[in-house]
C-alpha cells in the first residue's frame, strides 16, 4: 500500500545520499588537485670529475627553446641531504608548481641534492648549543656540493634557454647559508638572492658582493640557526649600501621558510631583479 510519509522519507534519504556522495567526490578531486605533482621535476644526475650530484629540474609549461627564461637555483636544508633525489623537494619546491605561478612566472628551477656527508656552506658548527654556534670558513675552498651545484647551474645556462641576466638563488637553513656563500664566491652569476634562516661571514662581504639584491628571512625564536646571523647580514649589507630587505617573524622557530614562501610578493620581487 502506498504510504506518502514513507515515500517522502525514502526520497529524502536518496537525495541526502546523492548529495553526500557528490560532495565527497568533489572534495576528493580538490584534494588530489591540490597535491603537488613533483614528477614535473625531472630527475637527472650531474657528473663532474668523478663526483655525482643528483638533481631535479622543472621546465616552464609549453617550454619554448626559442624564448629565454629565468633560472632559479634552489638549495635545500640539511635534513634533505642524501642521494635518493626525492627529499630535496620537501620544503619549498611546491611553490613553483602552483598553477598561478606556472602561468605568471614561467622559469626553469633546478634543485640539487647535497650528499649526506657534505654541507652547502663551509662551516664549523657546535651543535651542543641551542641555537647552534656557527662559524663560516670562507677562507676555505667551497665544499664539493656547492661547487657541483654552481657547475650544474652554469651547464644548464649553456644547454637550456636561460636568460643569463635573470639567474636567481634561494635556499633554507643550510641552503640559506649556501645561498650567501654562493653569492660571495660567484657574485657575477646571480641577479638576486633570497636566503631563509641562514647565515654568513658578514664581515667578508664587500661592496662587490653587496651589489646583488637580497631579501632575507628568519624566525625570531629560531632554536637551530641564530636569528642574529640574519640580523648581522642585514646590517652589513645596509652598511655597504646594498639593496636589501629583511623580514623577521616574531613567533616563528626554525621553519620560517613556510612564511617566506607564503609571502605574496616573494616571486614578484625575485623575478623583478635583473643584472
Amino acid at each position: 500500500m502506498y504510504n506518502p510519509s514513507v515515500f517522502r522519507f525514502a526520497t529524502l534519504l536518496i537525495l541526502i545520499l546523492t548529495v553526500g556522495k557528490a560532495i565527497s567526490q568533489s572534495m576528493t578531486f580538490q584534494e588530489k588537485s591540490a597535491t603537488p605533482d613533483f614528477s614535473l621535476y625531472q630527475k637527472a644526475l650531474y657528473i663532474s670529475s668523478g663526483d655525482t650530484l643528483p638533481y631535479r629540474i622543472l621546465f616552464p609549461e609549453n617550454y619554448d627553446p626559442k624564448k629565454k627564461y629565468p633560472l632559479v637555483l634552489f638549495l635545500h636544508g640539511a635534513g634533505e641531504r642524501g642521494n635518493d633525489n626525492e627529499k630535496q623537494l620537501v620544503h619549498g619546491a611546491s611553490l613553483f608548481l602552483k598553477a598561478e605561478n606556472r602561468k605568471n612566472f614561467p622559469c626553469i628551477v633546478i634543485v640539487p641534492q647535497c650528499p649526506a656527508d657534505d654541507f652547502w656552506a663551509s662551516t664549523k658548527i657546535d651543535r651542543t648549543k641551542s641555537p647552534h654556534e656557527i662559524a663560516f670558513l670562507y677562507e676555505n675552498k667551497p665544499n664539493t656540493g656547492l661547487a657541483l651545484a654552481i657547475k650544474l647551474t652554469r651547464q644548464i645556462i649553456k644547454s637550456e634557454s636561460v636568460d643569463k641576466k635573470r639567474v636567481y638563488i634561494t635556499g633554507l637553513s643550510m641552503g640559506g647559508m649556501g645561498t650567501y656563500e654562493a653569492v660571495y664566491r660567484f657574485p657575477k652569476l646571480f641577479a638576486a638572492a633570497a636566503p631563509i634562516c641562514g647565515g654568513a661571514n658578514a664581515l667578508a662581504y664587500t661592496k662587490k658582493t653587496a651589489k646583488i639584491p637580497f631579501w632575507i628571512f628568519h624566525g625570531a625564536i629560531d632554536a637551530i640557526v641564530p636569528v642574529q646571523l640574519s640580523r648581522d647580514m642585514y646590517a652589513r649589507l645596509q652598511a655597504l649600501k646594498g639593496k636589501v630587505k629583511y623580514t623577521e617573524y616574531p613567533t616563528v622557530n626554525h621553519n620560517s621558510w613556510d612564511n617566506a614562501f607564503a609571502e605574496p610578493d616573494f616571486l614578484t620581487w625575485l623575478f623583478s631583479n635583473k643584472r
